[in-house]
């Protein structure tokens, strides 16, 4: 971290954000039985792996991780997971990623995902970025913050030490 960044969540603070949106989840699929959490690489996996933890912790609904893998500067047809979709068939899927920066990676995501029937999909997000590309929602969000389209918003997710800078 350098010292010109802007923290603008502390640890704590995305600790807190992470439960909030884990407890969100359990209260939309409270009569779900098994519900598949889908992160969008990197960052938005481990945001994934930690929700899934705690969804563990505070409810008996068994959580599947997916990690989903795009290049980012082309999505079109570069979308992947690591499960196969007969996986999450028919079942509730939370599309997550750290930052809903421009949209895109969001929009992709959610692309591929609707080829297979679901019950429910929703999508997750720790930091929802008011200037958008695309017009993509987040259903569950840590923080939404207004910036502009020149500013850089970054997650940090480290094993104890966890930052959301500009």
């Amino acid at each position: 971290m350098q010292a010109k960044d802007n923290i603008i969540l502390t640890h704590e603070q995305i600790q807190h954000k992470i439960k909030r949106i884990a407890y969100q989840i359990y209260e939309t699929n409270v009569n779900e039985k098994e519900i598949v959490i889908a992160g969008i690489a990197e960052n938005g996996y481990i945001f994934a792996q930690r929700l899934k933890e705690i969804l563990e912790d505070i409810s008996s609904i068994s959580v599947t991780l997916c990690k989903v893998t795009m290049d980012k500067s082309a999505p079109q047809n570069t979308v992947q997971t690591s499960i196969t979709s007969s996986v999450y068939e028919n079942k509730s899927l939370i599309l997550a990623d750290d930052v809903l920066n421009s949209g895109t990676a969001l929009a992709y995501g959610v692309k591929h995902f609707l080829d297979v029937p679901l019950t429910r999909f929703k999508t997750a997000v720790l930091v929802n970025r008011n200037h958008k590309k695309y017009p993509i929602k987040a259903d569950f969000k840590g923080i939404s913050l207004s910036t502009s389209l020149h500013e850089h918003v970054n997650v940090t997710f480290g094993k104890n030490d966890l930052a959301v800078l500009e």
